[in-house]
């Protein structure tokens, strides 16, 4: 059986030169235009944006908008919510509150006083410099956790138990939050910590007991403090209008005093002064003046110069009343 021969020419599809130039093109413009849409691109609102070239930042820093640059993999765009709390414990896990867990070991604490305490302690922060939150540190979280661990042991082991119990906790929130951020400076970590917040303290569950009576013990002495502090502030002011009162008083009764001699002095002086004018008659004038004062208050007899005694007036003396004895 003789096959017949195809000529390789009739196989080959028949496009006249337009139209495969056209297509060349429709098939260069679908791949080149999605390329270059990867060079523009849009940060929001709460977001910064750090751009790399090659592996090399030459963007630390892009605003929200919308934004154009290289396009990819020339130039590579990282987005980070830099508004946004990130939240780490230390002392524990974030899921220790949901399923009723506690971890000791991550929780103990040794005091100054030589005394075993369990602390749970929140630490919030956020990105400040997004270049340095990607490349300066692999894991960030870790070193933000490391570093307020650190500091919280320093402020701790340099208290008493009781204090870290009861009233330097707000003390050793800020200045572990003012440590820790020097430290995440230092390292050039690009965050910054917004706040540490001591979340529970309590000491070890066999000493509990007699941490609880010491702390009520120091209740009643605070509120006995408080209670002896009212009083005195209630009793001093009083006291003390009490003695202006009588400064007052003494000022007033002796100017009082100090009129009254200078007003006898002054009635003295014109006496003395009518006086010299005539002796005589002011004299007897004064001494009878003085004696009509004086003998309506005292009892008396009067005798004649004969020496005869009327007994009478003694028994009608005797039967007046009392205010008509003379």
């Amino acid at each position: 059986m003789k096959l017949l021969e195809l000529d390789p020419a009739l196989l080959k599809p028949s496009f006249p030169p337009e139209a495969a130039s056209t297509l060349r093109r429709r098939w260069w413009l679908g791949v080149l235009l999605p390329w270059l849409l990867t060079s523009v691109y849009i940060v929001r609102a709460d977001q910064q944006a750090v751009v790399t070239r090659f592996g090399r930042v030459v963007e630390p820093r892009v605003p929200p908008g919308i934004h154009v640059s290289l396009p990819w993999p020339v130039d590579r765009v990282t987005r980070l919510k830099v508004q946004q709390l990130q939240r780490q414990v230390i002392g524990g896990t974030l899921t220790d509150n949901v399923v009723g867990r506690t971890q000791p070991l991550l929780a103990q604490f040794v005091t100054g006083d030589q005394n075993i305490i369990y602390l749970r302690v929140i630490a919030q922060y956020s990105v400040s410099v997004p270049a340095d939150y990607l490349f300066q540190a692999e894991d960030v979280a870790k070193v933000v956790v490391a570093a307020t661990e650190a500091e919280l042991a320093r402020r701790i082991a340099s208290r008493a138990v009781d204090a870290v119990l009861t009233t330097e906790k707000a003390a050793i929130q800020e200045e572990v939050r003012a440590a820790t951020q020097k430290v995440l400076n230092d390292y050039r970590s690009g965050v910054i910590l917004a706040s540490v917040n001591i979340e529970s303290v309590a000491p070890p569950p066999e000493a509990a007991d007699a941490f609880r009576d010491v702390a009520s013990a120091r209740a009643d002495s605070a509120r006995i403090v408080n209670e002896a502090q009212g009083y005195a502030n209630d009793l001093i002011p009083k006291a003390r209008g009490q003695a202006q009162q009588l400064l007052e008083s003494a000022a007033a009764y002796k100017q009082r005093k100090i009129n009254e001699a200078i007003g006898d002095a002054s009635r003295f002086s014109q006496v003395a002064a009518e006086y010299a004018k005539a002796s005589d008659v002011n004299g007897r004038r004064i001494y009878m003046e003085t004696m009509e004062q004086i003998l309506p208050r005292i009892k008396k007899l009067i005798v004649d110069k004969n020496g005869n005694l009327d007994l009478t007036i003694i028994r009608r003396a005797a039967e007046a009343p009392a205010g008509e004895k003379k």
